[in-house]
């Protein structure tokens, strides 16, 4: 689905055909040929948007001639999460910058550019071709940094009831976010990577522009903190998954060393009545009261082993 956006009397207005510095977004569905239709329209390489519809694309800038293309991770809720899914994906976002258009193109629904398309985002204006990639990146940041709170929160509430449950079910929704924290890590810092080498090579051209180069900084500054905060997030995960791992663990030490001393208290009786359960002579056995002498010998030896067992501690 291709459609044209440009701002009138300050609100995004849908185009009918494409207009000078107007904002061109590509969005599924689409065939190829219309991708095709596309770059000969726009005079661009083909392969600046094919590139940018392959999730394991990684991110980077390229430029042909007058043409260039940056190419960002952005994450999106895993709309076919089986058991052990991640929570989130990360897929890339195609902007291409032309001398006449801004091209944006993703192969999923995208939450980053539909806030735009929503007309949430303040002061954007697809004519400065600058300031709306920086507006991208940062509301791209800012997606990540919601995702990695949401994340975390699933987290806690997990850890509440890991701890007293003995189920499989848990784990494996920490593992479904231990996936999607991977997912983050390898794509912040990628994403800043691909950012510092922009600043460095000023592929957006506002190295004049103080108040850009300023944006520029701190979408830098808070794709590093989204990354620091995966990290943090990762290692906590990590130690907790290990600390469910010993609890596990020194439950069935415990469980298993009841048992134990549970079968040694009730071997006294068993043992008893396995002697006189002989066929030969045996004390008491002609006396009518034997059996309750031998009861009561049976359960005193064996409540003084519990008594025992209780002092050391054991049970």
């Amino acid at each position: 689905m291709i459609r044209y956006y440009a701002k009138v009397d300050g609100k995004l207005k849908e185009l009918e055909g494409p207009e000078l510095n107007c904002w061109v977004n590509i969005s599924p569905p689409f065939s190829h040929e219309e991708l095709e239709e596309v770059a000969m329209q726009f005079d661009l390489p083909l392969d600046f948007l094919t590139d940018s519809l392959d999730i394991d694309e990684r991110s980077r800038y390229e430029r042909e001639d007058d043409v260039r293309l940056i190419m960002v991770n952005t994450p999106i809720l895993n709309e076919t999460e089986e058991e052990n899914d991640a929570i989130y994906l990360t897929v890339p976002i195609g902007i291409i910058l032309t001398l006449d258009h801004v091209i944006t193109i993703t192969s999923y629904e995208n939450p980053v550019l539909q806030l735009f398309l929503d007309d949430k985002v303040k002061n954007f204006d697809p004519t400065d071709e600058s300031a709306f990639v920086l507006q991208i990146l940062e509301q791209n940041v800012y997606r990540f940094l919601t995702c990695l709170k949401k994340l975390n929160l699933k987290r806690n509430l997990i850890e509440q009831e890991l701890y007293d449950s003995s189920r499989n079910k848990e784990l494996k929704q920490l593992l479904s976010i231990e996936k999607s924290l991977v997912y983050f890590m390898n794509s912040l810092s990628a994403n800043e990577l691909l950012k510092m080498k922009m600043k460095r090579t000023d592929f957006l051209q506002i190295k004049d522009d103080e108040d850009k180069s300023d944006l520029f900084e701190d979408i830098i500054i808070d794709n590093s903190q989204a990354l620091e905060m995966a990290n943090v997030y990762t290692n906590i995960l990590n130690g907790t998954m290990d600390a469910y791992g010993s609890i596990i663990s020194n439950n069935l030490n415990i469980t298993i060393r009841r048992l134990t001393l549970i079968t040694i208290i009730l071997m006294v009786p068993t043992l008893v009545a396995s002697f006189y359960g002989m066929n030969v002579p045996l004390p008491l056995e002609e006396k009518g009261y034997a059996i309750y002498i031998i009861m009561a010998l049976s359960a005193g030896v064996s409540l003084l082993i519990a008594w025992y067992f209780q002092r050391k501690r054991l049970f």
